[in-house]
């Protein structure tokens, strides 16, 4: 039993560190490409000397002598390299991210800004998440669990005309949840003008809690149905063929011989082998809450975490988008450790892995 115990805590230490450097060697990617390994400090200093440039068209200013508005230029243009750290080594600037990123203390953001007007990167994330939890929380476990029911309940009805129209429907998830959010605009908003065509709530916001709450409902309507619709179908037909292959197992056909219940053998024999893909899939949903969706959030003027991430990637700014993504990495990180047990527990074909060349 101890020797047991120590090599599932050996395993677990192993797993964590492996998914520890996992994150790390992912958000320095990140900073990388989110600086174009370094080529992008010049196109931040060619704005700064725009900016700069711009300022000094100032009357006032161009009064002065030419030596003066010259030193006026360089001393601006210098303030302005140091607020964006580009008096520093790009490759320093890139460690200091990816420690701020690794430790979760991101640190100040370079450009944006807080709805109250902090530089905090971690108020700047945190103030949208309870958006994008309402919006994709909704949308995604409504999705999930009627695309399992729905699927279940075909699998009983394999060939039927239901069952046929679920697999011809499939193609439709091929495009993305935006799209559909655009053809739901144009229908609902633009059209019939009977749901408004995004934001979050009216303006000025209702009075009464209750008023609140329904106008967030209303606007979160098109958003949530887009999502779903996007990917009811696709869903369906994966759900289904994975309970099509665990009903056709033999220790299945023993069972209806053995004139099992119907409900019986799904929940016995159907449902339980297919947990460990369930619970992977439901968890990997519920990170994917956390982010929310880049364009979705924005074709709705949706204020979460996603519409955020678009606004730091279009200001280059580097903070927030480590921040956003380092977060997302260790929850991702959590899930698979996580799943790695519940494996065991669920599944016992799957064991916890070998230490010494020995299964756990």
């Amino acid at each position: 039993m101890l020797e047991n115990l120590r090599r599932l805590g050996s395993y677990m230490m192993v797993r964590g560190l492996l998914l520890f450097l996992t994150v790390a060697v992912a958000i320095w990617l990140i900073i990388i490409i989110a600086n174009l390994g370094g080529a992008m400090d010049k196109v931040i200093e060619s704005e700064i000397k725009e900016r700069v440039g711009a300022m000094l068209q100032n009357p006032d200013i161009q009064q002065l002598p030419a030596a003066e508005r010259l030193r006026i230029y360089e001393q601006n243009v210098e303030i302005l390299r140091r607020q964006y750290g580009l008096d520093r080594p790009f490759i320093e600037r890139a460690v200091r991210y990816l420690l701020n990123g690794i430790t979760l203390n991101f640190g100040y953001a370079d450009r944006l800004t807080s709805d109250t007007g902090s530089k905090q990167v971690k108020l700047i994330l945190l103030e949208r998440l309870p958006h994008t939890l309402l919006l994709w929380g909704t949308s995604q476990v409504i999705l999930f669990f009627l695309s399992v029911f729905i699927a279940l309940m075909l699998s009983r009805r394999y060939g039927s005309l239901a069952d046929r129209l679920a697999v011809a429907l499939a193609p439709t998830s091929a495009p993305p949840a935006w799209f559909y959010g655009i053809l739901l605009i144009l229908i609902f908003a633009s059209i019939l003008r009977v749901l408004p065509y995004g934001g979050f709530v009216e303006a000025p916001p209702p009075p009464t809690r209750l008023g609140y709450a329904l106008s967030v409902l209303k606007h979160m309507t098109l958003p949530v149905l887009s999502v779903i619709i996007g990917g009811i179908f696709s869903a369906i037909y994966s759900w289904r063929t994975f309970f099509l292959i665990y009903s056709s197992e033999d220790y299945v056909e023993l069972a209806r011989a053995k004139g099992l219940p119907g409900r019986v053998i799904e929940r016995r024999y159907i449902l339980r082998p297919t947990l460990p893909p369930i619970i992977t899939n439901f968890a990997m949903m519920l990170i994917a809450v956390w982010m929310g969706g880049i364009i979705t959030e924005t074709v709705f003027a949706w204020p979460g975490l996603g519409r955020r991430l678009y606004e730091a990637i279009g200001a280059n700014d580097t903070a927030v988008i480590v921040g956003a993504n380092a977060l997302y990495g260790y929850l991702l990180a959590i899930s698979v450790f996580v799943l790695d047990i519940l494996y065991a527990a669920l599944d016992p074909r799957v064991r916890v892995g070998a230490v010494g060349g020995q299964r756990l």
